[in-house]
Order: C-alpha cells, then structure tokens, then sequence
C-alpha cells in the first residue's frame, strides 16, 4: 500500500512539473519546435528609464519563459563601454548585445566610432519618447525652449569671450547627439561652430550642470527629471516635441551572435517584447519604476522617474503639464517595431553631421542590420499584431521638415545647416 501512495505521489508530483513547465514556456508554433541553441546571452544596459524592458524581461523571468534562464543584464559605465565590450563580444568577456543607442548599431557594422567593424543586428526598437534637452537656469532670461534661437546670441558672446559653450551629449552620431544638434541647427545654432559639443555618460549630466561644466545637455530620462527636481537647469524641450512619437533606443546584438543562434534571437525578442508590453500598462509603472529605480540599475530615487513617466511633466521654468501626451512608450503605437524608415533618418542624419560619409548606401546598410524579419517571426509566434509595412511613412518635424524614406536625399537637401563628409 505504502509502495503504491509513493508512487502515486511521485506521479502526482511529475505531472504538476510538467504543467507547470508547460505554463512557463512560449505557446505556437515557436514552443513546437526546437528550442533556443544557447540558454546563455550577456547584455548591456546604461542607467536609463528606456532600459526598462530588459530589466524587467529579467526581473520577471520572461527570458527564462523562453527557454534563456542563463541571460545577464548588465549595467555599462556609458556608451563608449557598451561599443568596447560590445567588440569583445562574451567569448572575450564582453557582452553579445545590448540596450543601445539606435544609429550605433549602423557606425559599428560601418566601422565607424569603432576600432574596427563589428557587425551588428537590431532585433527591436525599446521605446519611442521620453529624452529632453534641458539647459541651466541663465538661459531664462532669453527664453530658451523649443525654439533655441534664444540662446544664439547668449552663445556668440560667450564665444567672443573665449567661453565657448558647451553642449553635452551621450555619444557622437547617437540618438542625443542628433537631437541636440537638431534642436540647435533648427535655431540657427552651428553644432560644429558655435558651441563646443562633449560627450558626458548620461549619469553625469546632472553633476555637470550643477558643477558648471556645461550649459546644455541632451539626455534620456530621468535625468532632464531629476535636473529640475534639483533646480540646477530646466528642461528646454522634450526631444518628442521636436518629432512626435520618435524611435530611441534599439535591443541590438552582434550579428554573428544572431548567425549562430537564431532560435535564441528569437526568444531574447520574445522576452523583451512581453516586457515592453508589461512596461507600457500605466497600471504597472509604479512597480516597474520601483524595480528599475534600484542600486543595481538606474540607482536613483522613484520620484525622479515615476511623474514622466505618467504624464506629469514639470518643465523647471513654470510650465507644469499633467496628462501630457509626451511620455515614453514602450509598445503603443508600434513603438517596439523596428520600422526600416526610421533606421534611415539614423543613417542619413549621421551623414549629415559627417559621421558616416556621404558615399554610404544608406538603404543597404539598414537593410543589412535591421532584423524586422525576426521581430515579426516573435510577433507571429506570440501571437500580436505586426505593421503591414517596414516604413511609417513621411515624419514631419517641429520646424516643419519633412523626412520621406521614399527620398532622403531631398531632406538632406533641405537643411541648411550640416556637416558632410
């Protein structure tokens, strides 16, 4: 009697495994196959809000849902780290992929701001929203905001002066950099002339500003929040009223990481993708930034993160807005498709600053590191919609620009001010 209870037990106790294992793993066509080749990845991430999907992706066990119990997310000390360890790839104790600014992925498979190439894949967008340029509280007085025309003048005499101005960004031909140069080349401000532009990791913008090193920076959140919240600057514009509903960051991993393990490309989008969903349900913003907000990730506290995030926007010059419509998505509005048009504006804005030359087959190289195909196979395997297209269309700016991925040459064309190399 007691040898039958044990076994039944033991049956008992095997079939509640089974289904439990069964309830942890991907439903479809994906679960039906073969599984991830590797259940290793080594990830990089640098303390930003934008990073969240990854945190969560494995503070909530979805890479382990997917058949990747052994991937590592990693805090990066700035985004000239995340390229060096990117280059040596985790054989060389580096990372396979991380959390990244969107046009790096293009300059490392050019084999440009690196020592040489390293073929990247883009297997998602992260975000769209959520950066500022903030600048300090001088710049008040001549109304510096979404227009910078403001601060042209401000600026030429600081040059006359022998105090050129400095301008902060993350990393050249980075999504901050182009942002910030935008904003200045659309106020009649030469990026390359007027102002000395520097790079500063994005944990020590606020630390600059406040130590007077610099007058403008452009940077994810939270620190354009936690600038104002300690009333060192204010916060000019939010880089989405410069253009709506913008691509940022990028989940982008070396290209023969994705060669060798496809499944496993999948999965990590998969996990990312059901984090970004997660992430984007007001109802769990809360939660998230309290998980985010830790010593080990952004490290800094919730009330720095959290009102943005939410629509509570206070600008640090008397504008204060609840309910704004600028806050940063993770997966409305398409947000985590990695649309090909928008990798083209990358490439062509850093062919207009002089980053990548001027000869660059700007279709072919997005072409060859945007992995739409992959986003699209999790997408079908998880069951959610898909854009019909690769591109979203012509975008408009603020100050009336118009981008056609149809002909890039002619935005090119109309800019005024540039920098061709």
């Amino acid at each position: 009697m007691t040898s039958t209870l044990n076994r039944r037990q033991a049956l008992t106790a095997a079939a509640a495994t089974i289904a439990a294992a069964k309830a942890a793993l991907p439903s479809g066509a994906f679960a039906a196959g073969p599984g991830p080749e590797t259940a290793k990845a080594r990830l990089g991430f640098i303390a930003l809000t934008d990073a969240s999907p990854l945190i969560i992706a494995k503070e909530r066990g979805l890479f382990a849902k997917y058949g990747m119990p052994d991937v590592e997310v990693l805090k990066q000390a700035s985004w000239g780290g995340t390229r060096d360890n990117l280059a040596l790839g985790s054989a060389g104790g580096g990372i396979d992929g991380a959390h990244i600014l969107s046009p790096m992925p293009y300059q490392f498979t050019a084999g440009v701001n690196v020592s040489k190439p390293v073929p990247m894949s883009i297997l998602a967008r992260l975000n769209v929203n959520g950066q500022a340029i903030s600048v300090g509280n001088d710049l008040k007085a001549v109304k510096v905001g979404l227009n910078s025309a403001g601060a042209k003048a401000r600026f030429a005499q600081l040059k006359a002066a022998g105090n050129v101005a400095k301008v902060a960004m993350t990393f050249r031909g980075g999504t901050h950099d182009l942002w910030l140069r935008y904003w200045l080349a659309a106020g009649g401000i030469n990026p390359d002339v007027d102002v000395s532009t520097i790079v500063i990791p994005p944990p020590q913008m606020v630390a600059n500003m406040k130590a007077g090193t610099q007058d403008a920076f452009c940077v994810g959140e939270p620190w354009n929040g936690q600038l104002v919240n300690q009333k060192v600057g204010y916060t000019a514009c939010l880089t989405s009223e410069l253009w709506m509903n913008h691509p940022e960051k990028c989940l982008g991993v070396r290209a023969d990481w994705v060669a060798r393990h496809p499944r496993a490309a999948q999965a990590l989008t998969m996990a990312v993708m059901e984090a970004q969903m997660w992430c984007d349900k007001q109802a769990n913003r809360p939660a998230m930034c309290s998980t985010v907000s830790g010593r080990q990730y952004i490290n800094v506290p919730i009330g720095d993160i959290l009102p943005r995030l939410q629509g509570t926007i206070d600008y640090g010059d008397g504008r204060a807005v609840k309910g704004s419509p600028h806050i940063m998505k993770f997966w409305a509005d398409n947000a985590s498709f990695p649309f090909k048009s928008h990798d083209l504006w990358f490439v062509t804005e850093n062919v207009r600053w002089g980053v990548l030359p001027q000869a660059t087959n700007k279709m072919a190289l997005v072409n060859k590191v945007n992995r739409a195909d992959i986003w699209r196979a999790a997408a079908k395997a998880l069951g959610v919609a898909a854009p019909a297209s690769d591109s979203r269309g012509a975008e408009r700016f603020f100050d009336g620009k118009v981008f056609d991925p149809a002909n890039p040459g002619a935005y090119l064309a109309s800019q005024p001010i540039k920098k061709l190399a």
